[in-house]
């Protein structure tokens, strides 16, 4: 499981390169598994299945060119492209700090074949149909310009290439829409407005010939073919 890799080169690295959104999104720390417990209702088990569902739709022999946007601190991908070792990997974030981080996990693991660029998703320094895989994680829900985003994500996609990912999606898990709208929007983490299961749908559904849309709790994974 691509779970079990990112586990194991977290516990490698060590704490040195970890901060809290690292052990929110591993599990790997107090903390994060409080926060994933009470605003996420995540236990063990649905954390690995929405990082392996998100996941899923990169083959393990993969060798073609795939974009990440946004890479932030690669805690959770830099440890699968070192099992990627003939891809073309490029990881895209308009935050400089974030990306270090990345830089440095990439560094550490000896992942030779990722490319770090900043840049807005809003307006990506890529060539159209460049990629064959555009993959973003919990990147959506904070992107300012989400038409931009997801019209720049697709023109960058290939015929027949996949787009795949997950972000937060509104209506699956009350809990965490109250976290949200109280807390995560109030300090920017967050920007409305958010999809819902039958709205992300929708939008993708005019845009991608092959659409599917699977929630775990409020983390909404989905898997498009253009």
């Amino acid at each position: 499981m691509r779970n079990d890799e990112i586990k194991a080169s977290y516990k490698a690295l060590g704490r040195g390169f970890a901060n809290m959104y690292d052990g929110i999104i591993t599990r790997s720390t107090v903390i994060g598994r409080i926060m994933d417990s009470v605003v996420w209702g995540l236990d063990a088990e649905l954390a690995a299945k929405w990082v392996n569902d998100a996941l899923e739709p990169i083959p393990g022999d993969f060798k073609g060119k795939l974009l990440e946007v946004p890479v932030g601190t690669g805690v959770l991908t830099v440890p699968v492209y070192k099992s990627l070792p003939e891809a073309d990997i490029t990881c895209l974030d308009y935050s400089a700090e974030m990306m270090k981080n990345a830089e440095k996990r990439a560094d550490a693991l000896g992942v030779k074949n990722v490319t770090f660029v900043q840049g807005d998703v809003g307006k990506l320094p890529f060539p159209d149909e460049s990629f064959d895989i555009v993959l973003s994680l919990n990147g959506f829900h904070a992107f300012p310009d989400k038409d931009a985003a997801y019209n720049e994500t697709f023109r960058v996609l290939k015929k027949g290439g996949v787009f795949c990912g997950c972000f937060y999606i509104a209506g699956e898990f009350k809990r965490t829409d109250r976290f949200v709208r109280r807390m995560y929007v109030p300090r920017g983490f967050f920007t409305p407005p958010f999809e819902t299961r039958e709205s992300l749908e929708k939008r993708l559904g005019k845009m991608y010939s092959e659409v599917r849309v699977s929630p775990v709790r409020a983390e909404g994974v989905f898997r498009c073919v253009k």
